[in-house]
Formats: C-alpha cells, structure tokens, sequence
C-alpha cells in the first residue's frame, strides 16, 4: 500500500508494508520526498528507533530508474540534448 500527498515545496509518496502472508517480517513505512532539486528516502531503524535519510540527486534517480530494467553490468547514462 503507499500514499501520495502532494505539498508546497515536494511531492510526498509513503510506502506502507502489508506484508505477504506472514512469510518474512513487516518493515517501517518508507518516506519518499520529491523535491525539485533532490529525492529523499527516509525510514526508521526499528533497532535504534532512529530516522535514517537518503538524499539522491536528480541524475541519480535517473540512473536507479534505468537500473531497474537492465541486465548485470556497468553503464553511463548520456544526456540528452535539447534545443
């Protein structure tokens, strides 16, 4: 399950673990924060009760999306030209 909300300044998506069937533990919710400028991933570390915070940048979200659909490897993404 996840939700989207959309604020002032960034786009909020949180990702909510429902589980599958008991098979392995439930996780903390995921907090996906859509800035202009950068993305930031945000969970609780459930041992330390801690907020733990990822920043990516644009151009590396770009390359986790790409990622996601390729094969094993090592690749450089080109940009692209507009004009």
């Amino acid at each position: 399950m996840f939700t989207i909300e959309h604020e002032f300044d960034a786009t909020v998506i949180t990702l909510v673990d429902d589980g599958d069937g008991g098979q392995s533990p439930l996780q903390e919710d995921v907090v996906i924060n859509a800035f202009e400028e950068c993305i930031t991933i945000e969970q609780v570390d459930p041992r330390t009760e801690e907020l733990q915070v990822i920043t990516l940048s644009i151009a590396q979200l770009n390359d986790l999306a790409a990622a996601l659909d390729l094969p094993e490897g090592v690749y450089k993404m080109v940009a692209e030209k507009r004009g």
